[in-house]
């Protein structure tokens, strides 16, 4: 097989996993129409999500690819309005893939607080608290200049009244990041909300004792 042939195959591959991941996010309600957006990079190429068209319309012949400049070198379709986020994270972390959402219960913590409070150590899995980025228009590089800015050690941030942005080394990981976020401002929301209480926090240094621990999670190798 040749080189050309290989890097077909991979556009490909990868680009029916953007498409399941779209799909994904609206079957578990993180997304409403055609909004949100995924994207995943292979080598110099980041594979996106279209602008205004429906998940489950998406077919492999339309695949949409841009370079890290913008500059479209793939499909027919226009990729999606918030592309300058996905560029964003791309020139400046090692990520592999992208997930934008607009979540429920993130958009409304996002509309709160300026970090999400320290409710479960699941932070730890997002690189610490949450922080939320500064409202900026959607599209815009003020927005992906703002989110840069929560993002710094972080692998996950809101987006103030708008929602949530993560990212990850594989587009399951971006997923799975995006899930215990909105999971993370679920739990704070409804501790929150009870009357004449107020949810304990965890320290730093709890925090910091769970990322030690996160090191080994899991099955060797």
């Amino acid at each position: 097989m040749s080189a050309s042939d290989q890097s077909r195959d991979a556009i490909e591959r990868v680009w029916r996993s953007v498409v399941d991941t779209a799909r994904r996010s609206a079957a578990d309600g993180l997304v409403v129409g055609t909004s949100g957006n995924v994207s995943a990079r292979v080598g110099g190429t980041v594979l996106v999500t279209p602008s205004g068209v429906p998940y489950d319309r998406l077919r492999p012949e339309d695949a949409v690819g841009v370079d890290l400049e913008g500059r479209q070198i793939l499909g027919e379709l226009a990729p999606t309005s918030e592309l300058p986020l996905h560029l964003a994270v791309y020139r400046n972390s090692s990520a592999a893939a992208v997930v934008h959402t607009h979540a429920v219960h993130a958009t409304a913590v996002s509309t709160l607080v300026t970090e999400v409070p320290l409710v479960h150590y699941a932070a730890a899995l997002l690189g610490g608290p949450v922080r939320t980025a500064a409202y900026a228009r959607y599209g815009t590089r003020e927005l992906a200049d703002n989110m840069l800015t929560a993002l710094r050690d972080r692998t996950g941030c809101l987006l103030q009244n708008h929602g949530t942005v993560t990212y990850g080394d594989t587009l399951d990981e971006a997923y799975d990041r995006t899930a215990q976020l909105e999971w993370l401002c679920r739990l704070w929301l409804t501790a929150s909300s009870v009357p004449g209480h107020r949810p304990t926090l965890l320290s730093p240094a709890q925090l910091r004792e769970v990322t030690d621990a996160l090191k080994g999670y899991g099955q060797p190798g």
